[in-house]
């Protein structure tokens, strides 16, 4: 057993991280709505082989990347705006997605065209674009990313007014409900092997991307003056940050809909395992979060099976619990510091 503050080899725990999400996939392909099945048996029914193929796994695989996007986007803003309670959503991506399918439900749910539209740009399309809009919009009412305090504020108000006029476009149109509802509670249901592509795609660049940042993040821990004074650029290194931050969210979003605390609470496991600096720290964030978002799915299926609990609402749960965990403890630290020094 390790002692209080010990911290764990980096490496080793990405490999153990590693070995959860293959293991968490290869359970996930053996849940099913009546519980565990074994997938062995699939080897030999060509029904139960194509269920496992195109319903399970893909799900599986596709709740582990959209849990690793949310991760590493997480990281990055919490690095970015030297604040560890900040996560993937700050920057408005959440309200713009919802309005996105707010918006395309609307326009299209009840229209003739509904079933051309809806394949040729499809929901996820729709949370996507709209997630982008609403970053565009967060750096123009924030002039840029020259001030992050001004970023953060502009970021708040964007996902305040999106996201109550979501809320305004689903009371006009009560026959979204049902739609935005599954979106914003978020769901791994109906993940496939295009989406599982596409999400892992883009986490690939998305990680390249934020490790080669990684040693500004380093940087701008210490202060922005003392990243000046290291002759880093920060104006367009922030605009690197802040797209890398706002692809890996929507499209993550896109997919999964609204899943809360993933981003938030990855960074923090991993910096309470290891004492590292950001290149680290933004792999391990994306391993954390795949395993997070990958349990939670697996938990979601198995508690309440055959029914499913929505993934979103229980990692809102989860999250919300080790968030508490975490203020209790830190609150209780410096008395037990205190009370150790006085022995």
């Amino acid at each position: 057993m390790t002692t209080h503050g010990t911290r764990w080899s980096p490496a080793l725990v990405a490999l153990s991280l590693l070995v959860l999400c293959v293991l968490g996939i290869a359970l996930g392909s053996a849940v099913g709505s009546t519980g565990f099945e074994s997938w062995l048996s699939a080897l030999h029914d060509d029904i139960a082989w194509q269920i496992v193929w195109d319903i399970r796994l893909p799900r599986s695989v596709g709740a582990c990347a959209a849990g690793a996007l949310l991760g590493l986007a997480g990281a990055l803003a919490q690095g970015l705006f030297r604040n560890p309670l900040a996560d993937p959503y700050l920057l408005g991506s959440a309200s713009g997605a919802s309005l996105g399918v707010a918006v395309a439900l609307a326009l299209f749910g009840g229209n003739p065209f509904a079933t051309e539209f809806l394949v040729r740009l499809g929901l996820t399309g729709a949370a996507f674009v709209g997630a982008v809009l609403a970053v565009m919009l967060t750096l123009v009412l924030a002039r840029g990313v020259q001030h992050t305090l001004r970023l953060l504020l502009a970021g708040v108000i964007v996902g305040v007014v999106l996201g109550a006029l979501a809320s305004l476009i689903t009371l006009m149109r009560p026959d979204v409900l049902q739609g935005m509802q599954g979106f914003l509670l978020g769901s791994t249901s109906f993940i496939g092997w295009n989406a599982c592509v596409l999400m892992l795609g883009v986490l690939f660049v998305c990680v390249v991307l934020a490790f080669a940042l990684s040693r500004v993040l380093d940087a701008l821990s210490l202060g922005e003056s003392t990243a000046l004074s290291l002759g880093l650029p920060l104006a367009p290194v922030r605009v690197a940050l802040v797209c890398v931050l706002a692809l890996a969210t929507g499209t993550a979003v896109a997919q999964t809909g609204l899943v809360a605390f993933v981003g938030l609470a990855a960074p923090h496991l991993v910096r309470s395992l290891v004492k590292s600096k950001h290149n680290w720290v933004v792999v391990l964030s994306t391993l954390m979060g795949g395993v997070l978002l990958l349990t939670a799915d697996l938990l979601a299926r198995m508690l309440l099976s055959p029914q499913e609990m929505p993934v979103g609402v229980l990692t809102a749960v989860l999250g919300g619990g080790y968030l508490l965990w975490l203020m209790y403890r830190s609150q209780s630290a410096p008395h037990g510091a205190s009370a150790r020094a006085g022995q």
